[in-house]
């Protein structure tokens, strides 16, 4: 891998590249990946955009991680924030500065479009991400998340 792979927003024609990924990372999950539905759904992130932004990161022309942020607010701060929905790194370049690289590309995206906050949250069995997570300048939330299955 190069010293310092590449982290820039994704075109059409990176989106290919990256379904991989994004399937990898919803695998982890427990997710049955679909590669059209994907392609559809973070079609959408692409700059620009007032949903969000994908992110990838390249050494060369390989897709080595990506990272998905959405913009949202916060009634609470009356304020734009941004949520970092999706985040992984192949695993073959982990432990490299990538998820970091990510992270802080992620948070100039959500400074420039003029958010407030950066927020994410991470399963609690992801101590690899956790790591990562605890090593940057970041505060754990005292929230606690809840759901209701629509379909």
């Amino acid at each position: 891998m190069a010293p310092d792979p590449i982290v820039r927003p994704a075109k059409v024609a990176d989106l290919d590249a990256l379904l991989p990924l994004i399937a990898e990372y919803q695998r982890f999950y427990g997710a049955d990946p679909d590669d059209g539905r994907n392609r559809e759904f973070f079609r959408r992130f692409l700059v620009p955009s007032d949903d969000g932004v994908l992110l990838g990161a390249w050494d060369g022309d390989v897709a080595v991680g990506f990272a998905c942020v959405y913009w949202t607010y916060s009634s609470v701060s009356a304020a734009d924030v941004a949520l970092l929905n999706d985040l992984l790194v192949s695993s073959t370049n982990r432990s490299q500065g990538v998820g970091e690289r990510l992270v802080l590309a992620v948070a100039e995206a959500a400074r420039e479009h003029g958010c407030v906050r950066l927020e994410w949250r991470t399963a609690p069995d992801n101590e690899r991400a956790q790591r990562l997570y605890d090593r940057l300048d970041t505060a754990k939330s005292e929230w606690l998340e809840y759901s209701i299955t629509l379909v």
